[in-house]
């Protein structure tokens, strides 16, 4: 039987900073107005945010991040109850690390030593 997964973020990830339009159509939709205003001005021109150091794989504004960059707060857009949150999390936190690291890689690795951890 496999352990339960909880939802955590892992430092050093970072692939959730990847914010090309192009490539999260249905994140930008669920936003409002302002959230998609404020989340398009934040996207570079190689589709990274603006705050995020790519090199140092960390975000400058952490503390002070726009409410849409904190995943507890984005299940809400997409309408997850809480029993459902974890799950729609770690899928999500899954498809972006494939996306920008690859599903055998490091980041993929640490991600899913994480999620089986209690919180």
């Amino acid at each position: 039987m496999s352990k339960p997964e909880h939802w955590q973020c892992i430092a050093s990830c970072g692939a959730c900073c990847r914010l090309d339009p192009s490539l999260r159509e249905d994140a930008i939709a669920a936003l409002s107005d302002e959230q998609r205003s404020t989340y398009l001005a934040m996207v570079g021109e190689d589709g990274w945010c603006i705050h995020y150091d790519t090199g140092g794989r960390r975000c400058s504004i952490y503390q002070d991040r726009p409410d849409f960059c904190r995943v507890e707060n984005l299940m809400g857009l997409f309408g997850a109850v809480a029993d459902e949150a974890d799950a729609l999390a770690i899928a999500c936190c899954k498809q972006q690390i494939r996306s920008e690291y690859g599903g055998r890689g490091r980041v993929m690795k640490r991600f899913r030593r994480a999620i089986r951890q209690r919180p």
